[in-house]
Protein backbone atom coordinates (compact mmCIF):
# COMPACT_ATOMS: atom_id res chain seq x y z
CA UNK A 1 0.00 0.00 0.00
CA UNK A 2 1.43 3.34 -1.02
CA UNK A 3 0.69 5.78 1.71
CA UNK A 4 0.28 8.74 -0.86
CA UNK A 5 -2.36 7.45 -1.93
CA UNK A 6 -4.48 6.42 0.88
CA UNK A 7 -6.91 9.00 2.72
CA UNK A 8 -5.95 10.18 6.25
CA UNK A 9 -8.02 8.27 7.76
CA UNK A 10 -6.45 5.08 6.43
CA UNK A 11 -3.12 5.89 7.02
CA UNK A 12 -4.18 6.62 10.60
CA UNK A 13 -6.23 3.49 11.18
CA UNK A 14 -2.82 1.86 9.52
CA UNK A 15 -0.67 3.18 12.13
CA UNK A 16 -2.94 1.95 14.68
CA UNK A 17 -2.79 -1.26 13.94
CA UNK A 18 -0.60 -4.10 15.26
CA UNK A 19 1.36 -4.23 11.65
CA UNK A 20 5.01 -3.38 12.05
CA UNK A 21 4.47 -1.30 9.42
CA UNK A 22 4.00 1.94 9.49
CA UNK A 23 5.18 3.03 12.28
CA UNK A 24 7.38 6.19 13.54
CA UNK A 25 9.88 6.42 10.78
CA UNK A 26 6.98 6.92 8.52
CA UNK A 27 4.53 9.02 10.55
CA UNK A 28 8.14 11.13 10.88
CA UNK A 29 8.19 11.48 7.08
CA UNK A 30 4.42 12.85 7.27
CA UNK A 31 5.35 14.69 9.40
CA UNK A 32 7.99 16.49 7.72
CA UNK A 33 5.60 16.56 4.20
CA UNK A 34 3.23 18.47 6.75
CA UNK A 35 5.83 20.99 8.15
CA UNK A 36 6.78 21.98 4.48
CA UNK A 37 3.22 22.20 3.76
CA UNK A 38 2.75 24.99 6.41
CA UNK A 39 5.85 26.32 6.04
CA UNK A 40 5.23 27.32 2.02
CA UNK A 41 1.34 28.61 3.11
CA UNK A 42 3.35 30.92 5.00
CA UNK A 43 5.77 32.24 2.41
CA UNK A 44 3.47 32.44 -0.30
CA UNK A 45 1.36 34.38 1.89
CA UNK A 46 4.04 36.51 2.54
CA UNK A 47 5.09 37.15 -1.04
CA UNK A 48 3.82 39.41 -2.94
CA UNK A 49 2.77 41.58 0.28
CA UNK A 50 4.66 44.66 0.59
CA UNK A 51 4.20 44.86 3.90
CA UNK A 52 6.03 41.67 4.19
CA UNK A 53 8.91 42.56 1.70
CA UNK A 54 11.43 42.31 4.04
CA UNK A 55 10.40 38.51 4.11
CA UNK A 56 10.39 37.83 0.60
CA UNK A 57 13.93 36.88 0.64
CA UNK A 58 13.24 33.88 3.37
CA UNK A 59 9.99 33.32 1.63
CA UNK A 60 11.82 32.01 -1.42
CA UNK A 61 13.79 30.14 0.45
CA UNK A 62 11.63 28.49 2.24
CA UNK A 63 9.89 27.63 -0.55
CA UNK A 64 12.76 26.12 -2.41
CA UNK A 65 13.20 23.70 0.23
CA UNK A 66 9.58 23.25 1.30
CA UNK A 67 8.27 22.56 -1.99
CA UNK A 68 10.37 19.39 -3.00
CA UNK A 69 9.37 18.33 0.39
CA UNK A 70 5.72 18.21 -0.10
CA UNK A 71 6.23 14.69 -2.15
CA UNK A 72 9.90 13.55 -0.71
CA UNK A 73 7.93 13.44 2.56
CA UNK A 74 5.48 11.01 1.69
CA UNK A 75 8.23 9.06 -0.33
CA UNK A 76 9.99 9.21 2.69
CA UNK A 77 6.98 7.53 4.66
CA UNK A 78 6.67 4.52 1.63
CA UNK A 79 10.40 3.79 1.66
CA UNK A 80 10.52 3.73 5.22
CA UNK A 81 7.91 1.34 5.35
CA UNK A 82 9.03 -0.97 2.99
CA UNK A 83 12.32 -0.69 4.20
CA UNK A 84 11.36 -2.87 7.29
CA UNK A 85 9.25 -4.74 5.68
CA UNK A 86 12.62 -6.04 3.91
CA UNK A 87 14.17 -6.55 7.67
CA UNK A 88 11.47 -8.84 8.38
CA UNK A 89 11.36 -10.13 5.33
CA UNK A 90 15.59 -10.94 6.73
CA UNK A 91 14.10 -12.63 9.69
CA UNK A 92 12.29 -14.86 8.52
CA UNK A 93 14.66 -16.12 5.60
CA UNK A 94 15.95 -19.72 6.69
CA UNK A 95 18.38 -20.58 9.12
CA UNK A 96 19.24 -24.64 9.03
CA UNK A 97 22.49 -24.57 7.62
CA UNK A 98 25.93 -22.65 8.08
CA UNK A 99 25.84 -21.12 4.72
CA UNK A 100 21.90 -20.23 5.36
CA UNK A 101 23.08 -18.47 8.56
CA UNK A 102 25.30 -16.08 6.60
CA UNK A 103 23.07 -15.10 4.17
CA UNK A 104 20.46 -14.86 6.71
CA UNK A 105 22.51 -12.17 8.61
CA UNK A 106 23.91 -10.40 6.06
CA UNK A 107 20.75 -9.66 4.51
CA UNK A 108 19.18 -8.71 8.25
CA UNK A 109 22.10 -6.62 8.68
CA UNK A 110 21.67 -5.02 5.23
CA UNK A 111 18.40 -4.09 5.36
CA UNK A 112 18.83 -2.76 8.69
CA UNK A 113 20.90 -0.39 7.12
CA UNK A 114 18.66 0.35 5.02
CA UNK A 115 16.26 0.89 7.64
CA UNK A 116 19.00 3.71 9.12
CA UNK A 117 19.18 5.38 5.69
CA UNK A 118 15.25 6.21 5.31
CA UNK A 119 14.88 8.47 8.68
CA UNK A 120 18.78 9.57 8.00
CA UNK A 121 17.60 11.53 4.98
CA UNK A 122 14.31 12.02 6.99
CA UNK A 123 16.19 13.90 9.40
CA UNK A 124 18.67 15.67 7.23
CA UNK A 125 15.66 17.11 5.36
CA UNK A 126 14.08 18.33 8.26
CA UNK A 127 16.88 19.80 9.82
CA UNK A 128 17.36 21.99 6.56
CA UNK A 129 13.72 23.03 6.42
CA UNK A 130 13.85 23.68 10.34
CA UNK A 131 16.98 25.76 10.09
CA UNK A 132 14.47 28.29 8.13
CA UNK A 133 11.64 28.82 9.89
CA UNK A 134 13.32 31.14 12.91
CA UNK A 135 13.41 33.65 9.99
CA UNK A 136 10.39 33.20 7.98
CA UNK A 137 8.85 33.66 12.11
CA UNK A 138 10.39 37.00 12.52
CA UNK A 139 9.96 38.38 8.92
CA UNK A 140 6.60 36.40 7.71
CA UNK A 141 3.47 37.23 7.50
CA UNK A 142 2.48 37.75 11.32
CA UNK A 143 -0.99 36.73 10.95
CA UNK A 144 0.53 32.94 10.16
CA UNK A 145 3.25 33.28 12.64
CA UNK A 146 1.50 30.49 14.91
CA UNK A 147 1.06 28.32 11.43
CA UNK A 148 5.05 28.77 11.51
CA UNK A 149 5.12 27.34 15.03
CA UNK A 150 3.38 24.64 14.08
CA UNK A 151 5.48 23.89 11.04
CA UNK A 152 8.37 24.06 13.83
CA UNK A 153 6.94 21.57 15.94
CA UNK A 154 5.79 19.12 13.28
CA UNK A 155 9.79 19.57 11.85
CA UNK A 156 10.79 19.16 14.62
CA UNK A 157 9.09 15.97 15.68
CA UNK A 158 9.87 14.35 12.20
CA UNK A 159 13.74 15.14 12.92
CA UNK A 160 13.98 14.12 16.57
CA UNK A 161 11.46 11.02 15.72
CA UNK A 162 14.13 10.14 12.49
CA UNK A 163 16.92 10.70 14.88
CA UNK A 164 15.44 7.68 17.02
CA UNK A 165 14.87 5.36 14.27
CA UNK A 166 18.34 6.15 13.03
CA UNK A 167 20.03 4.89 16.18
CA UNK A 168 17.69 1.54 16.90
CA UNK A 169 18.86 0.64 13.55
CA UNK A 170 22.62 1.41 14.13
CA UNK A 171 22.88 0.06 17.46
CA UNK A 172 21.58 -3.46 16.11
CA UNK A 173 24.64 -3.13 13.85
CA UNK A 174 28.09 -3.80 14.18
CA UNK A 175 30.15 -0.16 14.15
CA UNK A 176 31.48 -0.86 10.15
CA UNK A 177 27.87 -0.51 9.14
CA UNK A 178 27.09 3.25 8.45
CA UNK A 179 29.93 5.29 9.17
CA UNK A 180 28.93 8.23 8.29
CA UNK A 181 25.78 8.40 9.81
CA UNK A 182 26.83 7.40 13.15
CA UNK A 183 29.95 10.35 12.82
CA UNK A 184 26.59 12.86 12.03
CA UNK A 185 24.53 11.66 14.35
CA UNK A 186 26.01 13.27 17.54
CA UNK A 187 25.67 16.81 15.48
CA UNK A 188 22.65 16.01 13.84
CA UNK A 189 21.13 15.40 17.72
CA UNK A 190 22.69 18.99 18.69
CA UNK A 191 21.34 20.91 15.68
CA UNK A 192 18.09 19.22 15.79
CA UNK A 193 17.97 21.05 19.90
CA UNK A 194 19.21 24.17 18.89
CA UNK A 195 16.99 24.92 16.03
CA UNK A 196 13.99 23.96 17.18
CA UNK A 197 14.48 26.35 20.51
CA UNK A 198 15.37 28.86 17.92
CA UNK A 199 11.86 28.41 16.09
CA UNK A 200 10.09 28.06 18.68
CA UNK A 201 11.62 31.30 20.36
CA UNK A 202 11.25 33.18 17.43
CA UNK A 203 7.09 32.49 17.34
CA UNK A 204 7.54 33.68 20.80
CA UNK A 205 8.91 36.99 20.07
CA UNK A 206 6.70 37.72 17.47
CA UNK A 207 3.29 36.61 18.98
CA UNK A 208 4.35 38.94 21.77
CA UNK A 209 5.18 41.97 19.88
CA UNK A 210 1.92 41.74 18.11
Amino acid sequence: MNWADVTLKEFQSALASSNPTPGGGSAAGVALGQAAALAKMVADLTLGNEKYQEGWGISESINAVAIPLLEDGLELAQLDSQAFDAVVAGFKMPKSTDDEKVVRREEIRNSMLGAAKVPYDTACFALDLLKLLPSLATLGNENAVSDVGVAGLLASAALKGAIFNIEINLNSLPDSYGPEMRIHLPELSSEAKIHSRLCMEAVRDRLSNE
